[in-house]
């Protein structure tokens, strides 16, 4: 008889999926902050690209506290959201518009996080893996911090300058 899939297998199957996420996210801030042409948002992204090495090094950390290898899973939600920062880049390079087009599309990169996290957060707690909830639950603060600084920026600056111009 073939083995129900329980919601073990589930964390693990969204934890190999955010794994992978997040070094996608890496490789794409670093373009993301070559792009910019804002100070605080190039400042942004770098300092949220220093926290995405931390999040993968709790992710495998958490692969470790459920006894599991660090393996990703193809996440093809974060692909097409690094499509969509690509075309932005590509679209409005040097455009007025290319910071608030990048801050945008880095807040939809944040909001799937901050859903994939706190759900893993919530089925760590389920599942009995006490010392995960704690991992992802920092991780998940950050994410959320990050969402706020992104919208502080659009709020007081990057969306002004793009409707100036």
């Amino acid at each position: 008889m073939a083995h129900e899939k329980d919601l073990n297998d589930l964390f693990l199957d969204m934890l190999k999926d955010v794994y992978h996420a997040e070094k996608q996210i890496l490789r794409g801030l670093s373009k993301m902050s070559k792009s910019t042409k804002t100070a605080e948002v190039k400042e942004a992204f770098e300092k949220h690209r220093d926290e995405t090495e931390g999040h993968i090094e709790r992710l495998e950390k958490v692969f470790e506290i459920i006894g599991k290898p660090s393996r990703a899973k193809p996440c093809e939600a974060m692909q097409g959201l690094m499509e969509e920062a690509k075309e932005v880049m590509d679209e409005f390079k040097g455009a007025p518009a290319l910071d608030a087009g990048l801050v945008a599309t880095a807040q939809a990169v944040e909001h799937y996080e901050i859903a994939r996290y706190g759900t893993l957060k919530t089925w760590a707690g389920q599942l009995g893996y006490k010392d995960a909830v704690k991992l992802l639950e920092e991780t998940l603060a950050e994410e959320k911090k990050t969402d706020e600084l992104l919208t502080q920026l659009a709020e007081s600056s990057v969306n002004q300058e793009a409707e100036a111009a």
